[in-house]
């Protein structure tokens, strides 16, 4: 898997946000916000290859959290950054 080209993490405020560089790729039906965690996940893996696992140990790595909630945590952001169209397998 991977992150779709032309899609920049921002930050506006105190939220992050997925936006499209090119007016092509922007649905503004989606708006793409993330929290703080989802947004480390985001640019860690930025135009790199990633699974499910490779997310976990990022958050494992991170966050006080045990394993199998990470696995599961990170199997539930791939399959929204897949229904929001910003990864590609």
């Amino acid at each position: 898997m991977k992150t779709v080209e032309g899609f920049t993490l921002r930050t506006l405020a105190k939220e992050y946000i997925i936006t499209a560089e090119k007016v092509t790729n922007i649905n503004f039906n989606k708006l793409i916000s993330l929290n703080e965690s989802a947004a480390y996940l985001w640019e860690s893996v930025q135009g790199k290859e990633f699974d499910a696992d490779t997310l976990a140990d990022l958050l494992v790595e991170r966050y006080e959290v045990d394993r199998e909630t990470a696995f599961k945590d990170s199997e539930a952001i791939i399959l929204k950054w897949k229904e929001a169209g910003i990864v590609t397998d």
